[in-house]
């Protein structure tokens, strides 16, 4: 019989040897691979409103789940001031946002409805539909007319229910910009739920850092998730929709309801992140000026074509070179990471370069002749 420490051994060593075994490496180098898409992690301003809420006694723990003991205060402050700042109707506070996505399409959705998600939507949005009741079907990556093909042919077919269509905004590892307008049009057509991901566009795009799909904010049929952890710099997630949406998850989201509350500091620094980005519009022009320095030291030299957002894909396809070339530019000074499958389609491994406010204009320079080197 095998030991328990050689129980994973060989899928462990399978995985090594096909350049996909993942460790957990410290931070070292400049910033090319985290969120932290305004530098707000270390913001004096959020940190302040914590270091405030700790000497007037707000408590580290929350001391349980949500509907237990868990509901503080600034829990409900924040969710109120998100409510008030995304426009929506109501809003809910999650931990994180993978538990958010995924109660929204577990708990949604209901038996005899349909989801149209994305090719390339999230994992976490993954893991939801799968334990959804509702029939899915994945449409083509940023494809309307897949998104209405697929709500046609359900119809066809005998399809009485609700239509669910889900979508990142903006997507973390291409990238690239869903087409909103026309997904909302469709909507319309078919009396669907808009479900936006807005993880990697909140802070960043939209006024005040509303997202891509701010406009649509506030409508009965759009429910959006707002991630805390990537340009706000804090942590958590907050789902903004309709009131009786928020109600539901209270009573039936199981990610929300069995876990302990985020800390009641943590739904301070939110707050203030919030506050923060509002009026960050200096903040955004200087990450857009990067985006627009990379197009030219990044992608001009390598023929990729110009960056949509912050986030820029350098598709490899084999997943040890990426590898080999993500080191190297690690081993330069520059945090890089390499991403390949499952995170991505099998023979698409890439560099996931990530623009962020922790470096500047001459560091994108540098990046790209090190990247040239590397990629020769």
């Amino acid at each position: 019989m095998r030991s328990s420490a050689d129980l994973f051994a060989a899928q462990l060593s399978a995985l090594q040897s096909r350049g996909r075994l993942r460790r957990l490496v410290p931070r070292t180098g400049l910033d090319f691979a985290s969120n932290d898409f305004l530098g707000l992690a270390n913001d004096s301003v959020i940190a302040q409103a914590v270091a405030d809420a700790v000497s007037r006694g707000v408590p580290v723990g929350s001391g349980g789940s949500r509907l237990l003991r868990g509901n503080a205060p600034e829990h409900e402050e924040l969710e109120f001031q998100a409510s008030t700042y995304f426009g929506s109707e109501a809003a809910l506070y999650f931990a994180n946002g993978f538990a958010a996505n995924m109660a929204l399409l577990a708990c949604l959705p209901q038996r005899g409805d349909l989801i149209v998600a994305d090719a390339l939507i999230h994992a976490s949005a993954h893991d939801g539909i799968r334990q959804s009741k509702a029939a899915h079907v994945f449409a083509a990556h940023n494809d309307p007319n897949a998104f209405a093909d697929a709500i046609a042919q359900w119809r066809t077919g005998g399809g009485t229910g609700r239509v669910w269509i889900a979508v990142e905004t903006l997507y973390s590892m291409d990238g690239d910009i869903a087409p909103v307008a026309a997904l909302a049009e469709i909507a319309t057509q078919h009396d669907a739920i808009l479900l936006f991901d807005e993880a990697h566009a909140t802070g960043v795009f939209g006024p005040g850092g509303r997202g891509i799909a701010a406009v649509l904010e506030g409508q009965g049929n759009v429910v959006s998730l707002h991630t805390c952890g990537k340009a706000l710099g804090v942590e958590g997630a907050l789902v903004c929709g309709p009131l009786s949406v928020v109600d539901w998850l209270v009573n039936r989201a199981r990610p929300f309801i069995f876990s302990t509350a985020p800390s009641p500091l943590m739904a301070v620094a939110v707050g203030a992140a919030l506050r923060r980005i509002e009026g960050a519009d200096d903040l955004r022009a200087d990450l857009l000026a990067l985006r627009d320095r990379a197009a030219e030291a990044i992608c001009a030299p390598l023929g990729l074509p110009e960056p949509e957002s912050q986030i820029l894909p350098v598709i490899i396809g084999e997943d040890k070179r990426t590898m080999v070339v993500a080191a190297a530019l690690q081993a330069a000074g520059f945090d890089v990471r390499g991403i390949r499958p499952p995170t991505v389609a099998p023979g698409t491994s890439r560099l996931r370069i990530s623009l962020t406010l922790n470096i500047g204009l001459a560091d994108v320079d540098a990046l790209g002749l090190e990247l040239r080197e590397a990629m020769a």
